[in-house]
């Protein structure tokens, strides 16, 4: 049987960001709106986001997570891109091996309620807190945003890619909170109940992993199984705080 899937696939969610240090912030004062001053896609890592990656890299450095990548693939929004270029100069990874940039492991897009929190949406645009409550976050999809289901339907192109590409590889994504949530939907068959479930359970950890291996005798011809999710040992393990903070517009929880 010929294998098709990467011996090993890390997924990683970005250290902590400047945009979930300003949400958190908004959501505490009970403001409408996140003060941002940039494009989504250019809101950097916060410092402690930055020690984070850092820790990262040592813990795989060190042997901790039994193999290191020899594929590093990342979203193009900046947090997510020096996430994985921190990671790499710690050790994390073969300190030559490239940063492929791929946009649809990019963070789900907000449209019109992009930059507002939760109670920003009910004052700001009751319409589209309205249709979100009727439809749940899996299906709504804001004016000019995504849903989950388009997410989810840009990462089966990306794991059908790594399927052809990387068989036998060691292989990490660094992207973000629901595009992990999203790969688990993709790679464990789940249904939009189970993966919601998950989500309720709390956030993913900036800097956690979530680690799938090659199991040949996962279905008829092998696959991928779960061997841990939202691990933040790499992080625990060091002077450097854990923060499990939404992502910075109406976060996977939000």
């Amino acid at each position: 049987m010929t294998q098709r899937w990467p011996d090993t696939l890390w997924i990683v969610r970005h250290g902590e960001s400047a945009g979930n240090v300003a949400r958190a912030a908004a959501m505490a004062q009970g403001a409408e709106r996140i003060e941002l001053t940039a494009r989504d896609v250019d809101i950097p890592l916060s410092p402690l986001g930055e020690e984070q990656a850092r820790a990262l890299g040592r813990w795989f450095a060190r042997g901790a997570a039994h193999g290191r990548p020899d594929v590093l693939l990342a979203s193009p929004y900046i947090r997510a891109r020096d996430t994985a270029r921190l990671f790499r100069d710690a050790g994390g990874c073969d300190p030559d091996e490239p940063i492929c940039l791929d946009e649809r492991l990019r963070e789900k897009e907000f449209g019109i309620i992009d930059g507002l929190t939760t109670s920003g949406i009910a004052a700001l645009q009751p319409e589209q807190a309205a249709l979100r409550r009727l439809l749940g976050k899996f299906y709504h999809r804001p004016p000019g945003g995504e849903s989950w289901c388009d997410v989810i339907f840009r990462l089966r192109a990306v794991l059908d890619g790594i399927a052809f590409h990387y068989r036998g590889r060691r292989v990490m994504i660094v992207a973000h909170q629901v595009v992990v949530l999203c790969l688990r939907y993709i790679l464990e068959n789940l249904t939009e109940e189970e993966i919601l479930a998950i989500d309720r359970a709390g956030n993913v950890a900036n800097c956690s992993v979530t680690e799938y291996r090659y199991d040949p005798h996962a279905g008829k011809d092998g696959g991928l199984a779960l061997v841990r999710f939202n691990v933040t040992a790499p992080v625990d393990e060091s002077p450097v705080a854990v923060t499990t903070a939404d992502d910075p517009i109406v976060g996977a929880r939000g």
